[in-house]
């Protein structure tokens, strides 16, 4: 803490605590509860100072994050989520984000396992891609390493998933758009060799045909990123869909850009729905219309099971899935058929 420029006494003042409990936070003594926690160190950052640095033991667990690229929204939000829940179990995070062409996946696993982690965290990592070799995650089931994945649920993997219900967020974005008149809805999304991928495809062929009857509905498949999906909307609208639901918030603003750029209006033209609800989606104009992916309700399961996993160390290591829903949030990207 450096001491000449602010007192305990103005970050209690900040924080509307005492000063004894700003002392506990800093000196990590007493009782302090998480929310009370927060909003002292809250206070310290937003007055300029250096937090409190936390004493480690040889007992503080470190857990390995494996997170995909973190200029995408969502899994900064997941990131974000995941220190901080990790921090408040009493561990110490060390993230690894992967760029495509950079450090890969296993590359960062071999660093976590020298830096002996105590346990690892996969986000929509290789476990998710059905074309990948899982033989990096059975290595860290034999090293007894406890691990859990989200979004990408492979029981080939002795590990517990926790995974967004792709196929319930679909369906409450066709049976939307449905109700609003829609019957030419294309699904724009991600290589269906990825599981989200697939599970959304498969929801969105099902729904199709149980609401439209069509048997073969549009499905365009490539990258998650915000010019894939430009490049491809145009295809779509001289298809002369009246809708499209993506496989991300980024595919939406991408599908948006093209189909203004053809001198059509959203929505009134093509009806939009994205899929996370990341950040600063309710802020656009017009606003989007997206399904909202619990990612705070996903990180603290997982965080918890994997923390009583590092609690029962002879527990025997097995697959399950959890299975968080969705929900479609009604924005002003959506309107009923011309």
């Amino acid at each position: 803490m450096t001491k000449n420029r602010t007192s305990m006494a103005d970050i209690a003042a900040h924080a509307g605590v005492s000063t004894a409990t700003v002392s506990r936070v800093f000196n990590g003594v007493g009782q302090v509860s998480a929310d009370t926690r927060r909003k002292v160190l809250t206070a310290i950052d937003e007055l300029g100072y250096d937090r409190p640095t936390p004493e480690r033991t040889l007992d503080t667990p470190t857990i390995g994050i494996m997170i995909p690229e973190l200029t995408n929204p969502t899994f900064a939000s997941f990131a974000h989520h995941l220190q901080e829940e990790v921090s408040r179990a009493g561990g110490i995070a060390m993230i690894r984000s992967q760029t495509p062409g950079a450090t890969s996946e296993f590359d960062h696993l071999s660093s976590l396992i020298e830096h002996r982690v105590s346990g690892l965290i996969f986000v929509s990592g290789r476990h998710a891609d059905l074309l990948a070799n899982l033989d990096p995650y059975h290595d860290v089931v034999e090293r007894s390493i406890p691990l859990v994945t989200i979004n990408g649920a492979r029981p080939e993997i002795l590990a517990p998933d926790f995974s967004t219900g792709d196929a319930l967020g679909i369906r409450a974005a066709v049976t939307h758009l449905h109700e609003l008149g829609h019957t030419r809805i294309a699904l724009l999304t991600g290589r269906t060799h990825l599981i989200p991928a697939l599970r959304k495809a498969e929801a969105f062929t099902q729904v199709m045909e149980e609401l439209v009857g069509d048997r073969s509905p549009i499905i365009e498949e490539t990258f998650y990123t915000y010019e894939a999906a430009a490049a491809r909307t145009n295809g779509l609208i001289e298809r002369g869909v009246t809708a499209i639901v993506t496989g991300s918030d980024l595919q939406a603003l991408g599908a948006i850009r093209t189909i203004t750029s053809m001198g059509l209006s959203v929505p009134e033209d093509v009806s939009i729905i994205g899929f996370d609800d990341s950040f600063l989606m309710s802020h656009l104009r017009p606003a989007l219309t997206t399904v909202h992916q619990p990612v705070l309700a996903i990180v603290t399961a997982a965080v918890r099971n994997l923390f009583e996993a590092l609690a029962t160390p002879e527990r025997t290591p097995t697959h399950a899935d959890y299975v968080f829903s969705p929900d479609l949030v009604m924005r002003e990207t959506t309107a009923r058929v011309r």
